[in-house]
């Protein structure tokens, strides 16, 4: 199971941060600070797997934005490594070529695509068309709210 996802800058600028374990706010920024500090030394040619305390920290760098999770022991790498990649190609069909600016300015469709893909620290759907069909149905359903809402009340 996923204890936490993080996408950092190359600068160490957070950009968003799900947790999947309940852990306290000190904690979790100490968390934040030492995985942006052993990921960013790393060498660019290295290997995506580190150990960290009793975790195994997998992470991928796209572009300048460096997607990281922390996983049990048992988890497989390879596995939550496709699972980065398959929300990073979640990202590209929603924005179209995601970038970082996509992520700062709309971050709130970042976390609602997250929340569709993955539950608990566990995949929820593996279909990249189910996942882009409920996000097409929460954007028709809020533009109809928002049109409802504008008009006035007689």
């Amino acid at each position: 199971m996923m204890h936490f996802l993080l996408l950092f800058s190359r600068q160490g600028k957070l950009r968003l941060q799900k947790w999947f374990v309940p852990i306290t706010e000190r904690e979790k920024k100490k968390v934040i600070r030492d995985m942006m500090m052993l990921v960013l030394a790393r060498q660019p040619r290295s290997c995506n797997f580190l150990q960290w305390r009793d975790l195994k920290i997998v992470y991928k760098r796209y572009a300048s934005l460096y997607f990281c999770t922390g996983l049990d022991d048992r988890d497989n790498e390879l596995l939550s490594l496709e699972v980065l990649h398959r929300y990073v190609e979640l990202l590209d069909k929603y924005f179209g070529n995601v970038c970082e600016l996509d992520i700062i300015f709309n971050f709130e469709k970042a976390y609602f695509i997250l929340d569709e893909f993955l539950m608990g620290g566990e995949v929820q759907e593996t279909s990249k068309v189910a996942v882009g069909e409920s996000i097409e149905e929460a954007d028709t359903l809020q533009e109809t709210m928002e049109e409802y809402m504008s008009k006035p009340a007689y």
